[in-house]
């Protein structure tokens, strides 16, 4: 995935919008979504830092409820492998299989205001995106603050581990000294499964 800089420069810029405007967004919602990213370890946390863009989550079985919700506010486009597709058709029929991301802006000439990642959901069951064997129920991946839903920090952890960024070493310094020993050892036991020998094991 190239960086945030090289995205805006090659499909245009993005708004910087917060939690509070995607809560603002989604009143009324039929279906579930909430924070991740850098923005749900920084709720978590307290700690301030950078943001690229606002980062939210739906099951992937809900973007038709997604469409018919931002419908006349905002376009919905599929964002797969450095292409962009607007999803003008029913989305059985327009987003492709291996989409992971929608982005959201009100036309052409505007700015992009969401990224809006599809997780892979059973039912109530979140399957972790690139080892099936690590699975939570839904509701137990997600905390609420202010009326407003986050994805868990060993969760959002999870999925930094591979990338080892900068920013997600910096993301793991953060939340280790806070996370309660259930969710260190429900972290570990997942980096183990899906990422053993990572270097973060030895911290936790």
């Amino acid at each position: 995935m190239p960086a945030h800089d090289e995205i805006a420069r090659l499909y245009g810029p993005w708004l910087a919008r917060t939690p509070a405007d995607a809560a603002y967004l989604f009143n009324g919602y039929r279906g579930s979504w909430w924070v991740a990213g850098g923005w749900a370890v920084e709720a978590f946390t307290g700690v301030r830092r950078k943001h690229g863009d606002l980062d939210l989550s739906i099951p992937r079985g809900e973007v038709a409820l997604l469409q018919e919700h931002v419908a006349g506010r905002l376009d919905v486009w599929a964002a797969e492998k450095g292409t962009l597709r607007p999803l003008v058709e029913p989305v059985d029929k327009a987003l492709p299989p291996a989409c992971g991301n929608l982005w959201l802006r009100a036309s052409g000439v505007d700015p992009w205001e969401y990224d809006v990642l599809l997780v892979d959901v059973t039912a109530s069951t979140w399957i972790y995106e690139r080892d099936a064997r690590i699975s939570r129920p839904l509701d137990d991946i997600l905390w609420a603050r202010d009326g407003i839903r986050y994805l868990r920090p060993e969760v959002q952890l999870l999925h930094k581990a591979p990338g080892l960024r900068p920013k997600d070493q910096g993301d793991f310094e953060a939340c280790l000294p806070l996370l309660d020993d259930a969710a260190r050892g429900w972290l570990a036991r997942a980096l183990e499964v899906a990422h053993p020998g990572h270097p973060w094991l030895d911290r936790i």
